[in-house]
């Protein structure tokens, strides 16, 4: 019998000073450092920071699945 799996979501923040798609990357890079078997990267949203009338950096906020593994009994 093949084992079901299940994927837990979580939400995060990339920045960037040269582009969302960098912003996007940025966040996928850094959450793989700690988080395993990351499967689906959805953009959210994207905003950027204004400074002095001037954009500074641009964020994209993704939504990462990734295979949840639970506790052998």
């Amino acid at each position: 019998m093949a084992e079901e799996s299940i994927y837990r979501i979580t939400e995060i923040v990339g920045t960037s000073k040269v582009s969302w798609e960098d912003a996007a990357k940025n966040a996928v890079k850094t959450a793989a450092k700690t988080l395993r078997d990351l499967r689906v990267a959805e953009i959210m949203k994207l905003d950027m920071v204004i400074e002095k009338g001037k954009v500074t950096r641009y964020r994209a906020r993704v939504s990462l699945s990734f295979k949840y593994e639970a506790k052998s009994k």
